[in-house]
């Protein structure tokens, strides 16, 4: 089932990051808005040949209102960096804008987001895509790789792989790659591997 869409959860049309940003921030499309402390748009090079998109701001994100400055987020910066990537140059956002999470004691602990909370912040990337018009979205994970292509897609399966864009996608980019998130490289029992790994799938964008 779609989420209802509340309003303020269609973007403006315009091509403007600041302005989709700050109409962002007005966004109800889905009921996160409620529990988070910012919407957490996307931040970077606004004509980036690379677009990154991650699943959902951490709890440093949703208190600093921005795009991958936690533990996940200085991971990817060093990760990039050891495959001559420079993250300047880069686009990063989320596939859903605020951060879903339940509490344990005073803990802020991250919830993967429903799928109606994917879809219902679809038009945020949309929006996002179209303005940056990047060759390459880099699919960090498994929630952003299947808020592009569907719910049947399989990281497993697609790991590395270019793949094009899917028919609801067309014309937004070139082509897509889709590879771990970084903080799965932070919870790998063999984190040296992992981390390994996830460096040459960078290398090779």
């Amino acid at each position: 089932m779609v989420a209802r869409q509340e309003p303020g959860a269609e973007p403006p049309d315009t091509v403007s990051l600041d302005k989709l940003r700050r109409a962002a921030g007005d966004c109800r499309g889905c009921g996160l808005y409620r529990d988070a402390t910012a919407t957490v748009f996307g931040a970077g090079a606004e004509r980036a040949d690379i677009f990154a998109l991650g699943e959902q701001p951490g709890d440093q994100e949703d208190r600093r209102g921005e795009p991958f400055v936690g533990p996940a987020g200085r991971l990817l910066d060093k990760a990039l960096g050891d495959a001559g990537l420079d993250r300047g140059s880069l686009y990063l956002t989320n596939a859903v804008k605020h951060f879903k999470f339940k509490l344990r004691g005073k803990r802020r602990i991250h919830e993967k987001p429903a799928r109606s909370e994917v879809v219902a912040c679809r038009p945020w990337l949309v929006a996002e895509l179209r303005a940056v018009q990047p060759r390459l979205v880099l699919l960090l994970g498994a929630t952003a790789a299947q808020s592009v292509y569907g719910s049947s897609f399989r990281l497993t399966r697609h790991r590395g792989e270019p793949l094009d864009p899917p028919e609801e996608f067309a014309g937004l980019f070139a082509s897509a790659v889709a590879t771990v998130h970084p903080s799965a490289v932070l919870r790998a029992p063999d984190r040296d591997t992992a981390y390994d790994e996830f460096v040459a799938d960078l290398r090779g964008l």
